[in-house]
């Protein structure tokens, strides 16, 4: 008798808030015997597929208790939002009126948010990665990578569908590596992370030092009309290709009389002393960029992100162009090099790996991005179909570039970690990819540095912005990193394979294997050849990392 006549809905103190019914997370089913719907002025009698809806809620409702979830109403009882109403006693309803639900994309928008995303500055070392493995086997290294990373990212995407009784709608993956592993699994996970985005900003900070340092040359010679035409070591022609460092490369094998040969004996000039890509431009940038990441918010940097997207679209434009014009130069050697071309299976494959490994990273905020997806049904294959543009633009670009490069005269071992440096600062359309994308990286290398703070920050002393004092002093050694890297070691191509190696050890292969393999144990799943399989992507990943260091 007490259980016909207990409310199913808890009174409400005064000074309470009514809760968002309209969060799917909030929401709790609720019923009482409808006769009539509310809208504004007019009535109007509950239809009966509302009134068996509401009764179904009311069903599942009362099996248990609000706060327990082992026997929550399934998802395709509880109305969504649009149909949501607050049923009274006197048999009247309300309809809610409360946020609007967040925007949900198209596929086709999440498709291409992911490609925008994987998009970095690893794209102008996939011609140098391909040299290193090879070209075939370069092309084998690219797909077999991209395959792997995309099982382990859909591996991360289903993650939260295997634990059970918890609400997951919200967890990111270091709560799933914590759910699994505890403190280490967090910790760990953001540690890695970090090491992804530090390095992205250090290979951020030696491009720019690059960029900056080659659109200021190209001005000055402009204004002062002066020709680099006989300074460079490159080809003839209009569209000249060079190679920066010919000693440390081909050990005398080219024919000179082909090339142009720089004049070492020329004196620097005082603009040189001054302009030096090296030992000062990393410091100019520090009067740049320093300021700029001591912002509160980085709100304002957010609405330039589209020029990610303008910028490959030009690299690739401009790829297309350089194609083209040169030809393509090819001569397959197997196992053997010579003069001009590198063989198609060579042992430095590992610095591919390590390079691919960063450039379809996107493990750590996949499941955020498909959260905003319209029909989630669909995430498989919309994250199949990103990951299939993002290989294509990798090897569209990777095999223009290295088939392109002329070789004869030019060996393929001239070609460079940023492959726009095989080409001239008095070239115009690279001269307007150098501008571009170094303005895109000034707006983006903020933001990098932001995520750093929140993380950082946010796991030490709960807030994202403590002091100027500890914002500062974590942005000094951030900006002393880069500063030092750009100064001493400014190989994009290597810190790209040592940093994507290391981050991608943990989160690209380890962690999601792991996770895999443990939520499967823990439901009596698990078989021989799964545990086989996903221990061998383990040993990849950490077999990817040694090699970075012995080859």
């Amino acid at each position: 008798m007490e259980d016909d006549v207990r409310p199913l809905l808890g009174s409400v103190q005064a000074g309470d808030t009514f809760p968002d019914l309209l969060d799917p997370r909030g929401r709790r089913p609720f019923h009482v015997e409808p006769r009539n719907i509310v809208d504004e002025a007019s009535q109007g009698r509950v239809s009966a597929e509302a009134s068996a809806l509401s009764s179904r809620v009311h069903y599942y409702g009362r099996l248990t208790a609000s706060s327990d979830r082992l026997l929550a109403p399934p998802d395709h009882v509880i109305p969504p939002a649009e149909e949501l109403y607050v049923y009274s006693p006197l048999g009247t309803a309300f309809k809610v009126k409360g946020k609007e639900s967040p925007v949900k994309n198209p596929s086709i928008v999440t498709i291409f948010a992911i490609w925008n995303t994987m998009m970095g500055t690893s794209i102008l070392s996939i011609p140098w990665g391909m040299k290193q493995a090879g070209f075939t086997f370069g092309i084998i290294i690219l797909v077999s990578v991209g395959l792997l990373t995309l099982y382990c990212c859909y591996r991360i995407l289903k993650s939260t569908k295997s634990i059970p009784y918890i609400d997951t709608s919200d967890w990111e993956f270091p709560d799933i590596c914590k759910y699994y592993f505890g403190a280490f699994g967090q910790w760990s996970s953001l540690f890695f992370s970090l090491v992804s985005l530090i390095g992205a900003m250090v290979v951020y900070w030696v491009l720019m030092s690059n960029f900056l340092f080659n659109t200021g040359k190209f001005i000055y010679n402009y204004a002062h009309d002066v020709n680099m035409s006989d300074t460079d070591f490159g080809t003839n022609g209009s569209d000249r290709v060079i190679c920066p460092f010919p000693e440390s490369d081909h050990g005398g094998n080219c024919s000179i009389g082909a090339f142009y040969v720089s004049n070492n004996a020329t004196q620097p000039t005082v603009f040189d002393q001054w302009w030096s890509k090296t030992n000062t431009i990393p410091f100019y940038l520090v009067i740049l960029l320093l300021p700029l990441l001591n912002f509160r918010s980085a709100s304002f940097f957010a609405r330039f992100t589209f020029l990610g997207t303008l910028s490959v679209v030009y690299l690739i434009t401009l790829v297309t162009i350089k194609a083209i014009r040169l030809g393509f130069h090819l001569e397959f050697h197997w196992f053997e090099s010579t003069a001009f071309f590198v063989p198609e299976f060579r042992p430095l494959f590992a610095q591919f790996t390590g390079v691919l490994t960063l450039a379809f990273f996107i493990h750590n905020c996949i499941i955020t991005l498909m959260k905003n997806n319209k029909h989630q049904e669909n995430n498989v294959r919309d994250l199949s179909l990103a990951y299939l543009l993002v290989g294509l633009t990798y090897l569209y670009v990777g095999v223009m570039i290295f088939a392109a490069f002329p070789s004869p005269p030019l060996s393929k071992e001239c070609i460079e970690p940023n492959f726009l440096d095989n080409f001239p600062s008095s070239d115009v359309l690279v001269f307007v990819a150098r501008a571009f994308l170094l303005f895109q990286m000034t707006t983006v290398y903020p933001l990098l540095g932001y995520l750093v703070r929140v993380q950082v920050m946010g796991q030490l002393f709960g807030k994202h912005y403590p002091s100027f004092f500890h914002v500062f002093t974590l942005n000094i050694v951030i900006v002393g990193i880069g500063v030092l890297m750009a100064k001493f070691y400014p190989n994009i191509g290597s810190i790209i394979r040592y940093s994507g190696a290391t981050c991608g050890m943990t989160l690209v292969f380890v962690f999601p294997s792991l996770v895999h393999m443990i939520s499967l144990k823990r439901s009596g799943e698990l078989r021989w050849p799964s545990a086989l399989f996903h221990s061998l992507l383990i040993i990849l990943g950490i077999a990817n990392l040694i090699g970075q260091f012995f080859m």
